[in-house]
């Protein structure tokens, strides 16, 4: 083989479509626009515009709220502990916190911290430091003959202050 000789296989590649070339095209006359109008020229855009009526995105009132100090955390269920301790990827005899649930590849990254929620069972007896837990998941976690600890959540982004006035 040369360098010359290489090209596609045979109907690999299709050929550009030339619109507006005459009607044995196929896209001759009106060229895929369909007659006449505003949407058949060039450079039109109409999207959200209602004719000079206020447009719909206006007339709602906006709603809701994004709060800048709300906490996001890694949410890690009990299931997910107890498969990584069955597949020998975290030791169930160490502390487990942040740091070696990521290792353990159980969470991708910590964020503001780890909070532990109760969906499936536990087993193994762990000692547990995690920024929050949901009530079940450490009466199943004392249950299994484990210990949580509660640590302080990494503070989120602080909200720019106001300027007073």
């Amino acid at each position: 083989m040369k360098l010359n000789e290489i090209r596609d296989n045979e109907g690999a590649t299709h050929a550009k479509k030339r619109r507006g070339r005459g009607i044995g095209s196929g896209l001759g006359k009106t060229g895929g626009r369909g007659h006449k109008g505003q949407k058949s020229r060039s450079g039109v855009s109409v999207s959200r515009f209602e004719g000079g009526q206020l447009p719909i995105y206006r007339r709602l009132p906006r709603r809701g709220f994004n709060n800048p100090s709300r906490r996001n955390f890694a949410i890690v269920n009990l299931s997910s502990l107890q498969q990584a301790i069955d597949a020998k990827r975290l030791d169930a005899k160490k502390p487990i916190d942040a740091a070696a649930l990521k290792e353990a590849g159980v969470i991708r990254r910590v964020m503001d911290g780890v909070r532990v929620l109760a969906r499936g069972e536990l087993t193994a007896k762990v000692e547990l430091r995690v920024a929050g837990a949901s009530k079940s998941a450490v009466e199943a976690i004392e249950k299994a003959g484990g210990s949580i600890t509660l640590l302080d959540a990494a503070p989120a982004t602080e909200a720019p202050e106001k300027p007073a006035g």
